[in-house]
């Protein structure tokens, strides 16, 4: 076993310039950018040092005699003490002292462990706050055997960056190094990424690389160049990547995410407000490159999320390798099949309203459902071809913490469609070519509903509570005359949102875990071992109409069919290639009808010429 000292100058050799780098036991680097600022102090466990400033803007300062766990902040001439923006850790919240970590103090258990093939992957969306009662990292880790036993291969956590309050979102945090107090400290986050390991789960992490939230961030006051005064976002001024400095702090964090807590992967969220044109490389670019070189010898997986429908950031090599992102969250799926089995149509589900079975149908086939074509929502074209993508080049999913909290009561599919139509969808999203994800609480048909919920205070809460009603207004689920909407920062929004972990031992639960687990062991047998050879989206539509869509799939190893019925009559069943290996409801497709809330789905295994 290496030693403490040895252990860290190994990861010394992993740079970083942001924050307190631990070099060796006892030895700390604290190191801050502040171009705003003249005169900055390091404040250590009471005692004020002054930080040498070189001409860039740069404070540094070597202490020694530190240990794990001291607090620290930065002084600025005025007085004022700041946390570290890039704080590895907090003592409680985003206002007050930072903490020295130490990265070599965890013990890993599973050091071994270099992930899974994408082609695997079946991932399982949560937020630690609403996923146990507890709400935290470590109480997370007891329900880790449940996902196994369902099949699920991936847990995609949501944002855990440090942000205002004790509860909230995710999406709005501020010190992007530093797991949230709130979950536990980062040695508990290591904790649960290692237990996933050993049980041969992946842990993916949801990163905010587009803004601040609204408490805490102190980076406007150390480094006013860090945003662009003239360019702005939905959240506030733009941030100037092209700045070393800037582009750095991001960069690094990433890998910071990735080696210092042996993530298996990153989910960034909203890429199209990452605006680099100022670059000659796009930062999102830069940092893809940067990982897939710092980790030759494990599985890293990248999504995306992005309203463009893009595809040149998830391009294949010829051998099928992945040089830059894996996949990308395909909201045109969710949102075709969202109008396909509610008839909601609106704000963005406009863009759905019309020949929704063939749009349906399209996302399935060929991965996009606009690919240039005129967003009724919008007014502008977006997308672009993508049928030249692999399957597992696009994430689906019938509902995701987005697609339910921005609804005002935050309802959940199955309350909205119904039973028997959620069961056949799910089938169709588990049997699918494309990667699958599943919300938390969807396994066992979970009807609580996950809302929008913060921990502001003030003028702040104030501002928040009116500008989510009003951005409620343009999505389904808004009118309820007998009812108000949910204040985000009540406590009992929150808490509402937890999951009922008395329903997997219900009847009810059971059966859609049955459903599931079924779903996913035929999904390993069958159709993931099409999926690593499949270069293309190898669908064509056979049937979209009258409620029914129809699709098969093409590849070297085999062939999928896929019908599914929303209509409230039956329909003549399309000719589907191979054996029919999954049907919904028991009599679905007999006859050569396929009944209402019916899916049959067939597969024929084998090389093809």
């Amino acid at each position: 076993m290496t030693s403490a000292i040895q252990a860290a100058d190994e990861f010394h050799a992993f740079p970083r310039t942001w924050g307190a780098e631990y070099i060796a036991v006892g030895e700390v680097r604290f190191r801050l950018w502040a171009p705003g600022q003249e005169q900055v102090a390091l404040r250590l466990n009471g005692s004020e040092t002054p930080m040498t400033r070189d001409a860039d803007g740069w404070f540094e300062l070597l202490a020694v005699g530190v240990s794990a766990g001291s607090e620290y902040s930065y002084v600025l001439a005025d007085g004022t003490a700041l946390p570290d923006p890039a704080s590895r850790g907090q003592k409680d919240d985003v206002n007050g002292p930072s903490l020295v970590i130490d990265p070599t103090s965890y013990e890993w258990r599973n050091a071994e462990w270099r992930g899974r093939p994408w082609e695997e992957a079946v991932i399982y969306e949560m937020h630690v706050g609403t996923f146990t009662e507890e709400g935290t990292f470590r109480a997370a880790i007891e329900k880790l055997p449940h996902l196994v036993d369902l099949g699920i291969t991936a847990v995609e956590v949501m944002p855990v960056a440090h942000f205002g309050g004790n509860r909230g979102w995710g999406y709005d945090g501020v010190l992007l190094y530093a797991p949230h107090s709130a979950y536990g400290a980062p040695e508990d986050f290591k904790a649960f990424i290692d237990a996933a390991h050993g049980h041969g789960l992946m842990v993916l992490l949801d990163v905010v690389y587009n803004h601040f939230g609204p408490e805490g961030n102190y980076l406007p006051l150390l480094a006013p160049e860090f945003f662009h005064p003239d360019k702005h976002t939905p959240w506030g001024a733009a941030i100037a990547y092209e700045l070393q400095p800037v582009r750095r702090f991001f960069v690094e964090n990433a890998l910071y995410w990735l080696h210092e807590f042996q993530l298996d992967g990153l989910r960034f969220d909203a890429i199209d407000q990452i605006g680099d044109e100022e670059s000659d490389q796009h930062i999102l670019l830069e940092m893809a490159e940067r990982i897939r070189r710092e980790f030759p010898d494990r599985h890293i997986h990248l999504t995306t999320e992005d309203s463009r429908n893009v595809t040149f950031l998830h391009e294949r090599g010829e051998d099928g390798s992945v040089p830059r992102f894996t996949g990308e969250w395909n909201d045109d799926f969710h949102n075709a099949i969202h109008v396909f089995a509610t008839g909601e149509t609106d704000g963005y589900y406009k863009d759905f309203a019309v020949e929704t079975e063939r749009l349906v149908a399209r996302t399935l086939a060929e991965g996009f459902a606009y690919q240039g074509e005129v967003s009724q929502h919008s007014g502008e074209k977006r997308g672009v071809k993508s049928t030249g993508q692999p399957p597992v080049a696009f994430v689906d999913f019938i509902q995701n913490h987005d697609q339910v909290g921005n609804r005002a009561f935050g309802e959940r599919l199955l309350t909205l469609a119904g039973p028997e139509k959620t069961k056949a969808l799910l089938s169709a999203l588990l049997l699918s070519p494309h990667i699958p994800l599943i919300f938390m609480g969807e396994e066992f048909g979970e009807t609580r509903p996950f809302l929008f919920f913060t921990d502001f205070h003030g003028d702040l809460a104030k501002a928040v509570r009116e500008g989510r009603r009003k951005e409620f207004e343009g999505h389904a689920g808004h009118g309820r005359e007998d009812e108000e909407i949910p204040d985000p920062n009540a406590g009992a929004t929150f808490t509402d949102c937890k999951l009922d972990w008395r329903k997997p031992a219900s009847p009810d639960g059971a059966e859609w875990m049955d459903l599931i687990r079924d779903l996913l062991a035929l999904r390993r047998e069958v159709i993931v071992p099409m999926l690593g050879s499949a270069r293309a989206a190898g669908g064509r539509v056979l049937k979209a109409e009258n409620g029914q869509v129809a699709v098969a799939w093409d590849f070297p190893k085999g062939e999928i069919g896929m019908a599914i019925n929303l209509g409230d009559k039956p329909k003549p069943l399309p000719e589907l290639p191979g054996e029919r290996v999954h049907r919904l409801p028991a009599d679905a497709g007999a006859g050569g009808e396929l009944g209402p809330a019916g899916i049959v789905v067939t597969i024929r295994a084998g090389e093809r010429a």
